[in-house]
């Protein structure tokens, strides 16, 4: 009786995380498709990010008590003495990685915000609100899904592959760029996994999305990635991995949770 019960939630969560990445992937690209009839610069936020959040709202028709279960999360207070340190950790990753590359290559690579073609703080909000459309699907939702079934290092370490792969324009790019990136995705991933693993619902959406904001204003600023150069890219990966690193140091690895229905 409990092999077949332990063998149909295995059936359940590989479907449903099956349905989940197959709408994340094909929702991101037709928005991504969709984005220049749109008129709304990549710069000020890409249509990209809420695919994930689609895939959301798919699984939540097919599976509405479960999916309602995952991002809702456990019922705890998060107070702000647990949470600076997870939106600290952005401003160390970014530290690590343009101090080292200001000294690799003799110059600052830092942007005046002022001289960016949009408002600074039209961007900071719209980053904000696209990194929570991707967060509610991989932090919200995958995240939890995953962890009915693993421990939290390996969900974190899948979302985080995952999350990388999802970003398939980096693969275009040299194999050490790549690999950059996605240290970097999973190391970020492991953060986030365990900083939020007794925070649920509206609390884990926005500390997850700003984690993730935050470091993306930060790159805008600081570093120069996005030129395809594979220097910055690295040390942004090897800066994720020396943080998430010092966290799993610092929190340790909780239990395996009780599955989701």
């Amino acid at each position: 009786m409990r092999t077949t019960r332990t063998t149909r939630q295995g059936e359940s969560l590989t479907v449903r995380t099956a349905v989940y990445l197959t709408v994340a992937f094909l929702a991101a690209g037709a928005l991504g498709a969709l984005q220049p009839a749109t008129g709304i610069p990549t710069e000020v936020v890409q249509l990209t990010q809420f695919g994930p959040a689609l895939a959301v709202a798919v699984t939540a028709l097919l599976w509405p008590a479960g999916t309602r279960a995952l991002v809702r999360g456990p019922r705890s207070r998060t107070r702000l003495t647990s949470a600076w340190p997870l939106l600290a950790a952005p401003f160390l990753i970014i530290l690590l990685s343009a101090g080292p590359y200001a000294l690799l290559t003799g110059a600052p690579h830092a942007r005046d915000p002022r001289t960016l073609h949009h408002s600074f703080l039209l961007i900071a909000v719209a980053q904000l609100v696209g990194a929570c459309g991707e967060e509610i699907g991989w932090r919200c939702c995958l995240q939890p899904l995953l962890r009915t079934r693993f421990g939290v290092l390996t969900a974190s370490s899948a979302v985080g592959a995952v999350w990388g792969l999802w970003h398939v324009q980096v693969l275009a790019e040299a194999p050490a760029y790549a690999a950059g990136f996605l240290l970097a995705t999973i190391s970020m991933s492991i953060v986030l996994g365990l900083a939020l693993e007794t925070t649920g619902g509206m609390a884990r959406l926005l500390l997850a999305g700003g984690f993730h904001a935050l470091v993306n204003l930060g790159m805008l600023l600081f570093m120069d990635e996005e030129t395809g150069r594979t220097g910055p890219m690295v040390l942004f990966g090897a800066a994720s991995a020396l943080v998430a690193g010092a966290w799993v140091w610092g929190r340790g690895t909780p239990a395996i949770p009780a599955a989701v229905e």
